[in-house]
């Protein structure tokens, strides 16, 4: 059978049983052949362009099992991006320079604050200056982690906030002298800030559109042909399923939706949402999965463990935080999502929380339920836990841009003391025969780059040299394995994996180009190689 396109040179497939080849044959968007190049050449035909990759190299397409592409290109066109490394004056002048270009009474929303930072903004002062940078305007700034927030007097007025009326979930941090609200709202507590936002106008159809549209630009620039949104709303899902109807989604996408939301303000979530996704599958878009935050974030204390926080005044020494649901109520969910035939990814941030979602994996297992399931983020695991999920066949969903020393591992550190240094048991898991698949959570992290992530659990250091030491080594694993993580480890999990993830005949024929083969190289430089040409369906994207 005539190929059209026919890639010669040095080829890493992802596919154990040919990890190499020398050629690959492209027909009609999809993978016609691998092999040698004399085998591939010699079926492809006279018709087929030959293109010799010379000192390049070919990957599959890399696959990210967890991010926000929605909101990363919203943040990107409509919102005030502010690095993490900002301290409260840069924060200050960059508010004021985007309010001196606004009318009265606009809102400025953007982030992102770090979270080492944002508890020592709780104070009526902070929030006075934050009024002033402003001129008064409703100001809503994300933290890091995106399930925190620091707003404006005018923000809460317009929220319908105050020391009388504070957000029955979430905790609103109060300001210790005058007992008014300072503007630092944790999880919940900011969703009544979001939804006067949204009330206010938020985004149009077609504003939510160009924001999927440029979050899947940005993913082909790093070689990202395939990923899983970990939170939609109906305006995403919208967004996605016209963009792949007019030809223009340029990835595999798969939805996760909210069965609950302590974060986004997303209208609806739950059974409303979950009855509506059908409407929304086309060809490379699929809504298979929930979400379901189970808990939230160490650094607020909000993310459930099996032992006790490091002390402190707030909490006391015998405070553990705690689930969004008991195992009855998940279990309920789970069920219902496996009656319909979808897969679910669970938020769990703490030890906790992993072992409440094992627990129910078990009975649903013995039930003869195999729905997929996924822990997100999974960067603390019981030692007795890790290999439960190889043997009840749940993933686990890591980030590893997120958990390198930094910013968020230092402020894990003074929440959980020694634990931190604990994080991301990915050789262990991996030891035990667990699907080990990667994300970004961008934008969480600052880029979607896989390079990055890779790097990281390669080196487990920062692979951009901002901040110094290693964590937990003894956890490292090899850039072969580190690709397979940020490949078809994470098209299984997503469920994609008979359409992409790895080269193989029949597969999309979805590929990255780089300038060399980091797989053979210096695990010190991976985060250097270049991404030439991203293809996805046998089309160039980048």
């Amino acid at each position: 059978m005539t190929a059209d396109l026919v890639l010669v040179g040095t080829i890493r497939t992802a596919d154990r049983a040919r990890p190499l080849a020398e050629a690959i044959a492209v027909r009609d968007g999809r993978i016609s052949a691998v092999g040698t190049a004399e085998e591939v050449l010699a079926d492809a035909g006279p018709g087929a362009v030959v293109r010799d990759l010379r000192d390049s190299v070919l990957y599959p397409g890399f696959v990210d099992v967890h991010n926000h592409h929605a909101l990363a290109g919203r943040a990107e066109l409509f919102e005030l991006v502010l690095e993490p490394t900002l301290d409260l004056d840069g924060i200050l002048e960059r508010v004021r320079a985007k309010a001196a270009d606004l009318p009265e009474d606009a809102w400025i929303v953007g982030g992102v604050i770090a979270s080492t930072l944002l508890s020592t903004f709780a104070t009526t002062e902070t929030r006075h200056r934050l009024d002033e940078a402003a001129g008064g305007r409703p100001v809503m700034l994300a933290e890091d982690s995106r399930h925190n927030r620091w707003v404006s007097s005018r923000a809460l007025e317009l929220a319908g906030i105050s020391a009388d009326t504070l957000p029955a979930e979430g905790e609103t941090l109060l300001d210790p002298g005058d007992g008014t609200p300072t503007g630092v709202l944790f999880e919940a507590a900011g969703i009544p800030v979001q939804e006067a936002y949204d009330g206010a106008g938020g985004l149009s159809a077609a504003q939510h559109r160009e924001a999927s549209r440029r979050g899947v630009e940005l993913l082909s620039a790093y070689g990202v042909t395939a990923f899983q949104d970990a939170g939609v709303s109906l305006e995403i899902l919208d967004a996605l399923a016209g963009l792949d109807r007019d030809g223009e989604l340029n990835a595999w996408a798969v939805s996760s939706l909210l069965i609950n939301d302590p974060i986004f303000g997303f209208d609806p979530v739950g059974t409303r949402l979950i009855d509506r996704g059908e409407e929304f599958r086309t060809v490379h878009h699929r809504p298979d999965f929930v979400k379901i935050f189970l808990d939230g974030v160490p650094p607020a204390r909000t993310a459930s463990f099996l032992e006790p926080y490091v002390p402190d005044a707030a909490h006391g020494a015998h405070f553990h935080g705690s689930a969004t649901m008991t195992e009855e109520e998940l279990y309920g969910w789970l069920r219902d999502v496996a009656s319909r035939g979808l897969g679910a990814k669970v938020h769990c941030t703490g030890d906790g929380s992993a072992r409440l979602v094992l627990d129910v994996a078990e009975r649903l297992r013995d039930e003869g339920l195999g729905t997929p399931l996924q822990i997100a983020h999974g960067q603390f695991l019981a030692e007795a836990d890790i290999p439960r999920l190889a043997g009840l066949g749940v993933s686990a969903d890591i980030s590893p841009f997120i958990w390198f020393p930094g910013v968020i591992p230092t402020a894990l550190t003074a929440v959980l003391g020694e634990r931190a240094e604990h994080s991301q048991p990915n050789r262990s898991l991996l030891d035990t025969g667990a699907l080990v698949a990667g994300g970004s959570d961008w934008p969480v992290s600052e880029s979607p780059n896989p390079l990055e992530g890779i790097q990281g659990l390669v080196t487990r250091a920062d692979p951009l040299g901002r901040a110094p030491g290693v964590l937990w080594p003894e956890q490292a694993i090899s850039a072969e394995e580190a690709l397979e993580v940020f490949t078809i480890n994470a098209a299984r999990a997503m469920g994609l994996d008979a359409e992409t993830g790895s080269l193989e005949a029949g597969k999309s024929a979805d590929f990255v180009i780089l300038d060399e083969d980091f797989v053979a190289g210096d695990p010190e430089r991976i985060i250097d190689t270049s991404v030439q040409e991203t293809w996805f369906a046998g089309r160039r994207v980048h």
